[in-house]
């Protein structure tokens, strides 16, 4: 028997075009309008594959995946259709290229490995502690979203829809990242995380958010 719950939770939530800032300085061509695209599009995307899982009694996507992987599938998503609608941009098809999003015929095969000219793309649970691998100077955006995980279910938390709570996103410089790297036999990962300043700067550039957002 399928779930009512479930399947309702199946359905994500719109992306509200009244929720979209016309201030917001976006760079290499992107527009509002592109990223209401591309997030609409993920939203098309997610609710015809949970549908279809939640209909065969599998559980969606954002409650079986691990957190950080269900994460990764939003920002890969927009990494990879973001250039759809804006074509000044295209993917970098390097291997762990940097930025995610490169100026289009700019490369040779859109390859590069370190491009001083870009956008870096993350998709997070969270408002604040967005974090990368490298401290960079970069223009990062960050598309943060609400939804289940899969421990809630044990923890008796109900189904909910996946919804954009906002994007936000800036020019940021070495200063407003802080590294934490490794000691001795440490195999932690890497990583760099985004410093208050540099999400005052994102946050003030907002792009999208919903009331109640967080930010």
């Amino acid at each position: 028997m399928i779930d009512p719950a479930e399947l309702a939770a199946g359905n994500p939530d719109p992306v509200d075009r009244a929720c979209f800032n016309p201030n917001s300085v976006l760079p290499f061509g992107l527009t509002t309008d592109h990223v209401a695209q591309t997030m609409e599009s993920f939203i098309h995307f997610l609710g015809f594959i949970n549908g279809q899982l939640v209909t065969q009694g599998i559980e969606r996507l954002e409650s079986m995946l691990m957190p950080a992987n269900f994460s990764s599938v939003v920002g890969e998503y927009m990494i990879s259709n973001i250039p759809k609608f804006c074509p000044m941009l295209t993917k970098n098809t390097y291997h762990n290229g940097h930025p995610d999003l490169v100026p289009a015929g700019v490369f040779l095969n859109n390859a590069a490995q370190h491009a001083p000219d870009g956008i870096e793309v993350k998709a997070s649970r969270y408002t604040s502690g967005w974090q990368g691998h490298n401290p960079e100077d970069c223009w990062l955006m960050v598309f943060v979203f609400d939804s289940n995980r899969p421990a809630d279910a044990a923890a008796g938390l109900a189904p909910k829809p996946f919804r954009f709570l906002g994007v936000v996103g800036g020019k940021l410089t070495m200063a407003d990242w802080s590294f934490s790297g490794r000691t001795g036999e440490s195999r932690r990962t890497i990583t760099a995380s985004v410093r208050p300043s540099g999400r005052t700067a994102m946050v003030a550039n907002w792009i999208y958010k919903i009331p109640g957002s967080g930010f």
